[in-house]
């Protein structure tokens, strides 16, 4: 199941797994590589699993958009255990954003996970790109968040297969 509007691009997969089971994978960001539907990410550069809000870990990148290699300092925005995570990201160097966007400052957009669970082995979950506050020129690349639609489908496969193992 997937759905837009203006700006933010949802899609969701029932994943027979628990809740707190899947959330544990997506707040450990070591494991976010296994996730990866973008082929984007490269590794965890700084920051162990994810406890609350503020938190901060800092993800090796590769988009050729942005020249190659550079790296994202992700500001968790909300956390609730079992339930829901987010965070902003900001650029982590000067690569990042081609250099339009401060370093470690969050430009507007966001990456929510949201798990509604389905009986005491089943969760629906929810990958949400939420562009709508970050800038216009952003939002240009990204096409309003379209440009990731496939690879969150992706990332939800692949965190069926990793919490069903």
């Amino acid at each position: 199941m997937s759905e837009t509007t203006s700006g933010v691009v949802s899609v969701s997969r029932r994943i027979e797994a628990p809740a707190e089971q899947i959330f544990a994978v997506l707040a450990d960001p070591n494991r976010h590589t296994e996730l990866d539907g973008t082929d984007m990410l490269r590794g965890v550069e700084s920051g162990g699993p994810i406890s609350g809000v503020g938190d901060r870990f800092v993800m090796n990148m590769f988009f050729e958009h942005f020249g190659g290699p550079y790296r994202m300092d992700n500001h968790v925005v909300d956390f609730e255990p079992g339930r829901k995570i987010a965070w902003a990201p900001a650029a982590g160097d000067e690569k990042a954003g081609n250099g339009s966007t401060p370093v470690g400052e969050p430009v507007g957009h966001r990456w929510i996970f949201e798990l509604a669970p389905e009986g005491p082995d089943a969760t629906m979950v929810t990958e949400s790109y939420d562009c709508t506050a970050a800038p216009e020129s952003l939002q240009k690349v990204v096409n309003g968040g379209e440009h990731w639609r496939a690879g969150m489908e992706a990332t939800l496969v692949k965190l069926d297969e990793v919490c069903s193992a």
